[in-house]
């Protein structure tokens, strides 16, 4: 059976091994023939769970809480050369074999072990699988598409064709592909530990996966300055919730995609570090010095990685305890040598509240303060950015749209900054307009009813081993799924010709919903408001004329943009 295995199958269940081995366990199990699978990180396995939209790091973290690491179990130098199967694992990976013969492929390869997983439905990690949506039809249906449009045949695996037997004396006789460590990948990492932790900015602007920049040529530019000085070249991000601190760090990354920076940072990598999963996990003493070592390891040896740090006030404290370093002390004497590259962002109360005091960390660090967005340049912002909004809700925004999100909110919800609170009410007022207009044809609903009672019937005829009318319903249920993906293809296809509008109103009664303020105050145009101001003062405060106008005097100009937006709108004494 080993023989049959493809190279890339080999590195992974070296992969697993290793994994075990990591995680202090004395055996191997199909959690960490999981984790040999999205460490490899490629491969048909891979390309299905991405297809199904699936976040690989997401999984991986939930893998690993299926089986915490157990660091009281010392493994010898006997036991990693066999560590043992658990029958879950050792029946998926001898049954590999009669997958990929079903199959007709030649070798055994990533996605018969991924099927061969999920043949098993009392398995712990075939349970997180589903939850997730990803089942055995799923990933066949998948495979089948991948090996289609490769111009390969493929055959139909049957129901019947795998028993609920234990796997027979003669499969155990068979060697065990764990007494091996298996070929090398060809294709290895340089920072695994850093990929594991962390997401590539670099890899996801050419992937096309970061929205655009718009603006903030100012920060970024002060940014690249920083980071091309000799020494002292960290910048840090700061300030409020909202303002587009990571936004910059993106914008770092598509410039550094498109080579429009300087010559020392061509082929830089800007890289996110999520100091959540670092810590996550770390019971014992002596665990995330271990991670964090490794992390510095690896940043030391690749001087081409930008480490990009949110919330980087987290990393004072974080995974200290009694007699043990925190993050930020691991940190400072490589960024005092130049050993490594940090961008860090913050806001400003953290920022006093943790950096400013530790003087140490502070001084390693160059600033740069991050206004909010004004209303015009939130305005085009938004504008660069609709574009995907529209794609993914299948709506339209008008102009007058646009210019109310941000001029709402910016009234409105004063609590929170430009240009996040009017991308937040783009957002809604999108997706609200799309919800409320779905309207699915019956043609639609009446094939996947009788999809999902043929795929019942099939599956009761399968039990009673009546192969033959299951075959006859199994032609019946692709029959009705290649109808029945006509007819979705067809309805996509009218929808976005017939985009629906999102109008003023829709954004009004979005920002109404997310403020609790009454939809007809906030619809209600500035000048009417402003002109029936006095009379509705003058209701409520009898016999004082003349100071009534002299505060709405006031308030109309500063509503009328006569006035610095940064100072108060007016200063008054009342004496009587």
């Amino acid at each position: 059976m080993d023989d049959n295995f493809s190279p890339r199958v080999k590195d992974v269940i070296a992969f697993s091994k290793e994994e075990a081995l990591r995680l202090g366990h004395d055996f191997i199990g199909t959690e960490h023939l999981m984790l040999g699978l999205l460490r490899d990180g490629s491969g048909k396995a891979i390309d299905i769970l991405s297809a199904l939209d699936i976040d690989l790091n997401h999984l991986r973290r939930k893998v690993e809480i299926l089986s915490p690491a157990n660091p009281n179990i010392t493994v010898t130098s006997n036991e990693k050369k066999n560590l043992h199967l658990t029958r879950q694992a050792e029946r998926a990976l001898k049954t590999t074999f009669l997958e990929a013969k079903l199959f007709q492929s030649t070798s055994i390869n990533t996605a018969h072990l991924l099927l061969c997983i999920l043949r098993n439905e009392n398995d712990p990690t075939t349970k997180l699988l589903n939850k997730l949506k990803v089942d055995y039809d799923n990933v066949k249906e998948q495979f089948k598409f991948m090996i289609t449009n490769e111009d390969d045949f493929i055959d139909e695996p049957k129901a019947e064709s795998f028993s609920d037997d234990e796997p027979t004396e003669d499969d155990d006789a068979k060697q065990n592909p764990f007494g091996q460590t298996g070929s090398k990948s060809t294709k290895k990492s340089k920072t695994p530990v850093l990929d594991n932790f962390g997401r590539d900015l670099t890899v996801m602007a050419e992937e096309g996966k970061l929205d655009p920049v718009v603006g903030r040529e100012k920060e970024i530019q002060r940014v690249s300055q920083i980071l091309s000085r000799r020494k002292k070249n960290n910048p840090l991000l700061i300030g409020e919730p909202g303002v587009g601190k990571s936004a910059i760090a993106e914008g770092l990354a598509l410039r550094i995609v498109k080579r429009k920076v300087s010559r020392i940072l061509f082929n830089k990598r800007v890289v996110t570090l999520d100091l959540a999963s670092l810590v996550a996990g770390t019971k014992y003493r002596g665990q995330f010095e271990e991670r964090m070592k490794a992390v510095m390891n690896e940043l030391e040896k690749n001087d081409d990685i930008i480490l990009f740090i949110d919330e980087i006030h987290t990393i004072v404290g974080a995974g200290g305890a009694t007699g043990s370093l925190d993050a930020s002390n691991m940190f400072k004497p490589a960024l005092a040598r130049g050993e490594i590259q940090c961008i860090g962002a913050t806001t400003l109360d953290e920022y006093r509240q943790y950096i400013e005091k530790d003087g140490a960390l502070e001084r390693r660090f160059q600033k740069v303060i991050v206004e909010p967005t004004s209303v015009e340049e939130t305005i085009e912002i938004l504008n660069n950015i609709k574009g995907k909004y529209e794609e993914h809700h299948n709506v339209d925004y008008t102009d007058e749209a646009i210019e109310a999100c941000v001029k709402l909110t910016n009234r409105y919800m004063t609590e929170r900054f430009l240009p996040d609170k009017a991308i937040d009410a783009l957002d809604e007022a999108g997706s609200r307009v799309h919800i409320t207009n779905i309207d699915v044809p019956k043609q639609i609903l009446e094939l996947e009813k009788k999809l999902e009672e043929v795929k019942e019937t099939k599956n009761t005829v399968v039990k009673k081993q009546k192969y033959e009318e299951a075959a006859k319903l199994r032609d019946d249920e692709k029959r009705l799924e290649k109808d029945l993906a006509l007819a979705q293809e067809k309805w996509e296809e009218e929808t976005k010709q017939h985009r629906e509008i999102v109008t003023e109103d829709n954004v009004a009664d979005v920002v109404s919903m997310m403020t609790g303020i009454p939809v007809n105050r906030i619809a209600q145009t500035e000048s009417n408001k402003l002109a029936q101001l006095p009379e509705l003062i003058k209701g409520k405060v009898i016999g004082q004329d003349e100071a009534v106008a002299k505060v709405v005097k006031a308030i109309q100009r500063n509503r009328a943009g006569l006035k610095d937006p940064n100072k108060p709108i007016g200063s008054f004494i009342f004496l009587g």
